[in-house]
C-alpha cells in the first residue's frame, strides 16, 4: 500500500473516533448552554470561512475577481431581501456570469 492509501484509512479512523466520541458523550455536557452556542455557530462560521476563500483566493495568494465578488454582493442583497436560497444562488451566477462575459 501507498502512502495515499495509509492516509485514507487514518483519516477514515479518525472520523470514526471523532464520531464514537460524539455519542458517548454525556448528556448533561451536550445540555450545556455554551456548548449548544458553539454548536449553533460553528457551521455560520465553517461556512463564512468556505465563501471568503472561495471568493478571495487564488491559489496561496490573495485574488480580487471582481466579477465573483459582484456575485457575493449580489447574493448579500438578494439575502437582505429574504429571497429563497435558490435565487440567491441564481442572482450570484448570473451577476458573476454577466460581469465575466462583459469584461470578457
Amino acid at each position: 500500500m501507498n502512502a495515499a492509501w495509509w492516509a485514507v484509512i487514518a483519516t477514515c479512523a479518525g472520523c470514526y473516533a471523532l464520531k464514537l466520541a460524539g455519542i458517548s458523550a454525556p448528556r448533561r455536557l451536550l445540555d450545556h448552554p455554551r456548548v449548544q452556542r458553539f454548536a449553533a455557530l460553528v457551521p455560520v462560521a465553517l461556512l463564512a470561512a468556505l465563501i471568503a476563500v472561495q471568493t478571495f483566493a487564488h491559489g496561496q495568494s490573495l485574488h480580487l475577481d471582481w466579477p465573483r465578488t459582484a456575485g457575493l454582493g449580489a447574493a448579500v442583497v438578494a439575502l437582505l431581501l429574504r429571497a429563497p436560497f435558490l435565487v440567491v444562488l441564481a442572482g450570484a451566477a448570473v451577476v458573476t456570469a454577466a460581469l465575466r462575459w462583459l469584461v470578457g
